[in-house]
């Protein structure tokens, strides 16, 4: 069965997790995804630990599906296959550090400028113009000036959300624009350079908050729980279980409160509405927790089930690698890698008619000579290349 992106040649100057995340979508769903990384190392998170079997967590987990070639691009000759292989591609992504894309003349801008048909994407983290466009920017600086780490945590203990949200944002917010960038190519032959800023992102995921800062009162951080409605959060159970329930709605609340047998938390006027019961969120909380707090959490589940009440369990993360539910639908695959096999999770779309793809992660400038073939690089230049130290090849 063949893939929606096939045939398409992804072209990409990626660190980290932002323009990586983005370039593994694209190439589970068929595209050819070529890495270029630098000679000294490459992608820095291929250090950032070992415990993959000597590979570190965040490049196993961003890179399977991809080819890696590694250049020199402080070299005429490393910046002259670099453009070569621009020239081949259709998709060209990079994250790279402020100016470095411009001073390579791989900008978006520049790309399209050379190569109308191509899309192009530049991944940042304060976007172009203002005065944060040269200022380096990581998940965790863009999270802070987003108001994302306001919102988390509790009032005086803010934290950072345990997942780095301005990168998976921008990864997926610079997906979808490419995909959009490939449908109109499709019917006006231009192709499209585009910019997605990290901070920008962590704004739009903050807008109803934002909403509130501006026209009402900015919310405070509740740890597991919502600012936004109750009851919400996180309630111990007697056998030493935390069950998570969620209710968004007054229909809800009064099935809750009928589960714990507590009629009266729906007949009293401080819970008729969602204000309400946010404002008398602690009295709400502690009734609940009271009741959950003498059921197991088998008990707590089969009555919240048959409320037709929204509940989960509280996983530590060694939980989540033997959930029930991952392994029932088999979404854990065996990908291969330069130490071997290693468990991944498939990515989290399904369509009967795709078979997406989970090709090997690569080593280090594991693909540059066959790359450089591709190019039309005879032997001997590929030979010259690797002496001089421009390119490097693990094979």
């Amino acid at each position: 069965m063949s893939l929606p992106l096939e045939g398409l040649v992804v072209v990409s100057l990626e660190q980290a997790l932002s323009a990586p995340f983005c370039t593994r979508h694209l190439g589970d769903l068929g595209a050819r995804v070529i890495k270029v990384e630098n000679v000294d190392g490459g992608d820095f998170a291929r250090g950032y630990d070992d415990v993959v079997h000597g590979m570190s967590a965040h490049f196993t987990w961003l890179n399977r599906n991809k080819e890696s070639v590694s250049l020199d691009l402080r070299t005429d000759a490393g910046r002259e296959v670099l453009h070569r292989l621009i020239a081949r591609a259709d998709i060209v992504v990079q994250n790279l550090g402020p100016g470095s894309a411009a001073r390579l003349g791989v900008a978006a801008a520049d790309v399209v400028r050379a190569h109308p048909r191509a899309i192009a994407v530049d991944i940042s983290g304060y976007g172009t113009g203002g005065p944060y466009d040269d200022r380096r920017a990581y998940d965790l600086l863009a999270q802070a000036e987003g108001g994302s780490c306001a919102m988390t945590g509790r009032p005086g203990q803010l934290a950072k959300p345990g997942i780095p949200a301005a990168d998976l944002g921008a990864s997926m917010f610079a997906m979808t624009s490419i995909l959009a960038a490939l449908h109109a190519r499709n019917s006006t032959g231009q192709g499209a350079a585009i910019s997605v800023s990290m901070l920008d992102v962590v704004a739009e995921w903050m807008g109803f908050a934002l909403n509130q800062a501006r026209y009402g009162e900015a919310p405070e951080p509740n740890g597991l729980s919502s600012p936004m409605v109750s009851p919400y959060g996180a309630y111990p159970t007697g056998d030493g279980h935390t069950v998570v329930f969620g209710t968004t709605n007054d229909g809800e609340f009064r099935r809750v409160a009928a589960m714990i047998a507590r009629p009266d938390l729906a007949a009293d006027p401080d819970f008729a509405t969602n204000a309400g019961r946010k404002a008398h969120r602690e009295r709400l909380d502690a009734a609940i927790a009271a009741w959950t707090s003498e059921q197991t959490l088998a008990e707590v589940q089969a009555a919240a089930d048959a409320a037709k009440i929204g509940h989960g369990r509280l996983n530590q993360l060694e939980d989540v690698l033997t959930h029930p539910q991952l392994e029932a639908r088999e979404r854990w695959v065996e990908v291969d890698s330069p130490v071997g096999p290693v468990t991944s999770l498939l990515p989290p779309i399904a369509a009967a008619n795709w078979k997406l793809r989970t090709d090997p992660i690569p080593g280090l400038g594991e693909h540059t000579t066959s790359v450089l073939s591709w190019l039309g690089y005879a032997p001997a230049e590929v030979d010259a290349l690797l002496s001089a130290g421009v390119v490097r090849s693990t094979v």
